[in-house]
């Protein structure tokens, strides 16, 4: 068993390394080129999306539902764990890449929520179902590759993510607060079930409230913490930019100066904001809206919401706190994690903050799992598992949450890690060669200068647009969304 972990981690490093983070890289560029930069020229325009995406759904779900379903997945304990040992690690210069990252992943964000828009297909419970799972099969003629990728997103999400969020949970409540895990495991159960086994309208209406509301609250504490620290921010920000570029040695992480600094940074912010990877399109397809580039601006806010603030709140945090809580060299990644941010913010604010951290760290890591839900069962509906499949996936995740809470999961932590790098590099792999779509569709959402948060897709009026669309999801939009 040794020998087959081992294995697996090596393989998943050379995965990671020479396939998945030069893909992502790649494609960041590319897409950012191709869109003229449209994340860093239409904020105004995501801003004024998100906030008129919670209406026009009718009996669907609303863009912003889809956003908040996303956003929970998203804004997980990665934020509050996977930040501190990227700043063990790589030290402060690692946050600036995570940065590069998300600003890259933006526009890559944009692309893959806007194909999952155009390549969906309507659902039974008045929503739709989509994702790369559907636009590589229907854009690229491989449902194959398509079943590859739902098998991976299925046993990542589904499962073994699941795990990971239930055990985060029942070991913070067993060191923090002697809670045994046998009654944390029961009541996870009992509130995983209740909401999950109502499906993903049901997650919908908690993720719409419970994912917003989090990342408020928590960026309110880092925001005391700043207050309270004022002078000292300056200096903190400009650890980071010295650290990036390796110009001070005494801000090199444990895995030494300015490549330690990149790498981490790009691995650690992969996978806290997930663009590029795939899950995030399959909540962004269930949205009804009037324009599938709508969708995408949407979504590349969620990068932004992800890294730039909940994880940039994190980073701000333990380096504010000073030497005593966190030195760069000497604080190893076994001393970092959800603990090292706690022991920060506890530093700064009182021992009063740590039952706080502890709802917090609850609600990030239970929030994951219904975004998580939501993503295996659209994947379970592309491989035609039915009601019957549906069902089989909300019991699933309810086991994964049962047994999560039980259990010590390094193994299975590194066969999702491999599932998810086969997964997100077949999904760049489908990006890069339909990614002329999603841009033919924000350049027909820009011919609306004065008010392209109210423009209208028409299909019949793109000629460049694919042949594998669904057949009457798009086509007489106009009409459709009046009556929604």
């Amino acid at each position: 068993m040794n020998d087959l972990h081992l294995l697996v981690l090596r393989v998943n490093g050379f995965l990671t390394e020479f396939g998945l983070v030069p893909l992502l890289v790649i494609a960041g560029v590319v897409f950012t080129v191709w869109s003229r930069g449209m994340q860093f020229r239409m904020g105004g325009t995501m801003l004024r999306v998100v906030m008129g995406s919670r209406s026009g759904h009718g009996e669907g779900i609303s863009s912003f539902q889809a956003f908040a379903i996303s956003l929970a997945s998203r804004v997980g304990t990665g934020n509050i764990a996977g930040v501190a040992i990227a700043l063990a690690v790589g030290g402060p210069g690692a946050i600036f890449w995570m940065w590069v990252m998300a600003m890259l992943g933006m526009a890559t964000a944009f692309i893959e929520a806007t194909l999952a828009q155009l390549y969906k297909q309507p659902h039974t419970d008045s929503s739709f179902r989509g994702g790369p799972a559907y636009y590589i099969e229907r854009g690229l003629g491989s449902r194959a590759a398509g079943i590859v990728f739902a098998v991976c997103l299925i046993f990542t999400f589904g499962f073994a993510f699941n795990m990971v969020q239930a055990n985060t949970i029942a070991d913070v409540l067993k060191s923090g607060h002697g809670v045994p895990t046998s009654i944390t495991a029961t009541v996870l159960v009992i509130v995983t079930a209740a909401i999950v086994l109502g499906g993903i309208k049901s997650v919908a209406r908690v993720t719409e409230y419970l994912a917003p509301l989090m990342a408020l609250a928590y960026f309110l504490l880092a925001l005391a913490v700043i207050v309270v620290r004022l002078p000292e921010v300056p200096g903190a920000f400009a650890d980071i930019f010295q650290g990036a570029f390796g110009l001070n040695p005494a801000l090199a992480g444990t895995g030494g100066a300015m490549f330690a600094a990149v790498m981490n940074g790009v691995k650690r912010g992969m996978f806290s904001n997930e663009a590029g990877m795939g899950s995030a399109p399959n909540a962004a397809a269930t949205a009804t809206v009037s324009h599938p580039a709508h969708q995408g601006l949407v979504q590349a806010t969620g990068v932004f919401v992800d890294t730039m603030i909940v994880c940039t709140a994190t980073a701000i945090m333990i380096l504010l706190a000073g030497p005593e809580v966190y030195r760069p060299g000497v604080t190893t990644k076994e001393e970092a994690g959800a603990s090292l941010t706690q022991t920060a913010l506890a530093s700064e604010l009182g021992t009063w903050v740590i039952p706080v951290m502890t709802v917090l760290i609850f609600v990030f890591a239970f929030s994951s799992v219904l975004g998580n839900s939501t993503y295996a069962e659209i994947n379970m509906d592309f491989l035609h598992g039915g009601r019957t499949g549906e069902l089989g996936i909300r019991v699933l995740v309810v086991v994964a949450v049962l047994i999560g809470s039980l259990s010590k999961l390094a193994f299975v932590w590194d066969v999702a890690d491999f599932a998810m790098s086969l997964m997100a590099i077949i999904n760049l792999i489908a990006l890069l060669a339909l990614g002329r779509y999603a841009i033919a569709a924000l350049r027909d959402l820009e011919r609306t200068k004065d008010h392209p948060e109210d423009a209208v897709f028409e299909l019949q009026d793109l000629p460049t647009m694919p042949k594998g669309l669904v057949e009457g999801v798009w086509d007489g939009h106009r009409d459709r969304t009046t009556q929604l």
